[in-house]
């Protein structure tokens, strides 16, 4: 029996990275899926590698930073499955590298919209589809939400933000039965972080001692574990999956 058999998933970002690791994932373990993406053309590649292991899928695309989008994909999930049991939110962007004194407002308020706004949005309705019943919502935050890091103030603060929703979030809702938590991804090889290391923004030596960057199924592997009942006293975590960049 897979982990998360019979269970109705929905994940933003579902169209590559950490997203499509969780999707594919949650499939093999056993749940239907629902694929969400700004991207029409990957969200519906994923979702037919999701059937293909077994499960039933549907793609969806959704700019987060829409509320009227957002709602209406919840709301067709639901409509859908008949019930939602577990959200991944994992739709992102990385935004500008520089001085903070540099920045310009569109990059801060491009961040914004979507790693925080926007996951709030989705939060929100999924939270709202699971009081009928127990849920668990899993928040892609990063290891940028734990500190800060430099000439990424706009993404950092949002990521910041991603933790403080997550765990007001879960005060909120534990009395319904709605687990909410964050992973913290240090440095993944996706193609957000790929572009960051050719062009040496990024330090793998320094953002890795384990002397790699982590893999998205890593990511997923927890995600998918948060969104199963073996995870049911664990809410209101923010928890680093970053091959111990944040020890020390």
């Amino acid at each position: 029996m897979g982990l998360v058999e019979g269970k109705v998933a929905l994940v933003t970002g579902g169209g590559s990275g950490i997203g499509r690791a969780t999707v594919l994932l949650l499939a093999r373990e056993g749940a239907s899926v629902a694929v969400a993406d700004r991207d029409p053309g990957a969200a519906k590649t994923v979702a037919e590698d999701a059937a293909a292991l077994g499960g039933a899928a549907v793609a969806f695309q959704v700019d987060v930073a829409d509320p009227e989008q957002v709602a209406a994909m919840v709301a067709a999930v639901v409509e859908r499955f008949g019930r939602l049991d577990c959200a991944v939110n994992s739709a992102g962007v990385s935004g500008y590298s520089g001085p903070f004194a540099a920045m310009s407002d569109e990059v801060w308020r491009a961040a914004i919209s979507v790693n925080l706004t926007g996951l709030a949005y989705c939060v929100k309705h999924e939270a709202a589809a699971m009081l009928s019943g127990r849920g668990s919502i899993v928040n892609i935050a990063s290891g940028a939400g734990l500190e800060g890091v430099r000439g990424l103030a706009a993404y950092v603060a949002s990521k910041h933000g991603v933790v403080g929703v997550t765990k007001t979030a879960a005060l909120d809702h534990a009395g319904e039965g709605v687990r909410v938590n964050a992973l913290c991804p240090g440095l993944i090889a996706t193609p957000m972080t790929e572009e960051g290391l050719k062009s040496g923004r990024l330090d793998l030596e320094a953002l890795c001692p384990m002397g790699r960057a982590g893999r998205p199924e890593e990511v997923a592997e927890f995600a998918v574990w948060l969104c199963s009942d073996r995870a049911s006293y664990v809410s209101g975590a923010a928890l680093p999956v970053d091959g111990a960049h944040l020890a020390g």
